[in-house]
């Protein structure tokens, strides 16, 4: 691995975050097919977001990806390299980190996990940082939350206040919510880093933390053998409001590369070079006195847009989705009235 990990006395275990779907990506994403088995372009070709993101963290010791039943022999067929974790229950990210920490433990042994989602796009230095991650996890025994460089106030993301700024780690002062416009200028002017939802401790420090939180009745019930019992008597909670923004053992890693979570469609132009119109084309697509548009095809379907500005023409299968650009968002409120009516 690059970077100094001589303090490293133990394995390296990267665990791959692959149980949600991508609701702000439908079409393209469905319950069937979740974000992270898409290929989104790029310079990977066909291979998908999971795929990449387990090559991504090859230089690990051993490997696992995080799923849910309904896509783990997906996962299995995708990724042969990487053992697969199945989540008793599809709880966000606070119950299936703490779950995983948990049976790797009792897998591997003493060891320290990298933890990453399996939908996100990186390039750069990623092992030099995950690295230094890993070692302030194992150095300071707390929390360690990559804090990656905002290149524009974005609202879409969480930020992360460090105390201080350094080449290793710092203590984080706090975390705060997807701001609105405003806010997220002021945040990047003073110093703020995205919180890109990456993370490295070792097993026995989350579940310190955990027992301390509102997911302390699963770490218990995990203890005494009954893992399903344990999901059941948490709710649906991510990791952040359940024990990042609790704990103070917290501490952020500059992440020295480029990274993007993919999360709407208006990131695809941040994906794929726009025409001289400002249209981001991904799949087949004729397009005609319109400018700053997104259009995603899945290859078969072919879109002609004309005359248009600002739009987001998605094409899949048989669904079609067109929202303004700046909208892009809401795509959610799509999905969940989709769900009300067992059409997702």
């Amino acid at each position: 691995m690059a970077g100094n990990t001589d303090a490293l006395d133990r394995p390296v275990v990267a665990l791959v975050m692959a149980g949600g779907t991508g609701t702000r990506l439908y079409p393209a994403s469905r319950s069937d097919r979740p974000k992270q088995f898409l290929s989104l372009g790029g310079a990977s070709g066909d291979a998908s977001l999971l795929q990449r993101t387990v090559s991504r963290v090859g230089f690990a010791d051993e490997v696992y990806v995080s799923t849910g039943a309904d896509h783990a022999e997906r996962v299995r067929a995708d990724v042969p390299e990487a053992g697969v974790l199945v989540e008793p229950a599809a709880k966000d990210t606070g119950p299936a980190l703490v779950y995983a920490a948990h049976r790797i433990r009792e897998q591997v042994g003493e060891c320290v996990l990298l933890c990453v989602p399996s939908d996100h796009l990186v390039a750069g230095a990623f092992e030099s940082a995950a690295a230094t991650a890993l070692r302030g996890a194992v150095e300071t025994e707390g929390l360690v939350a990559f804090g990656v460089e905002p290149s524009r106030p974005a609202t879409g993301y969480g930020y992360i206040e460090p105390k201080d700024r350094g080449p290793t780690w710092a203590e984080i002062e706090q975390f705060r919510e997807k701001p609105d416009a405003e806010t997220a200028r002021r945040f990047v002017e003073q110093g703020f880093y995205w919180n890109a939802g990456l993370f490295a401790w070792t097993p026995e420090s989350l579940l310190r933390e955990a027992r301390d939180s509102p997911l302390a009745p699963l770490v218990e019930a995990l203890d005494e053998g009954y893992p399903e019992r344990g999901f059941r008597e948490v709710e649906e909670v991510s990791i952040d409001y359940a024990v990042m923004e609790r704990t103070d053992d917290a501490y952020v890693v500059p992440a020295d590369f480029e990274w993007d979570d993919v999360g709407a469609w208006d990131a695809i132009e941040r994906v794929v070079e726009p025409d001289d119109d400002g249209n981001a084309v991904l799949g087949d697509a004729l397009l005609l006195d319109a400018e700053d548009n997104v259009v995603a095809t899945d290859g078969e379907t072919h879109v002609s847009a004309v005359g248009v500005e600002g739009l987001v023409v998605a094409a899949y299968d048989d669904r079609v989705l067109v929202v303004p650009k700046d909208d892009a968002q809401r795509v959610r409120e799509v999905v969940a009235k989709l769900r009300e009516q067992d059409l997702f």
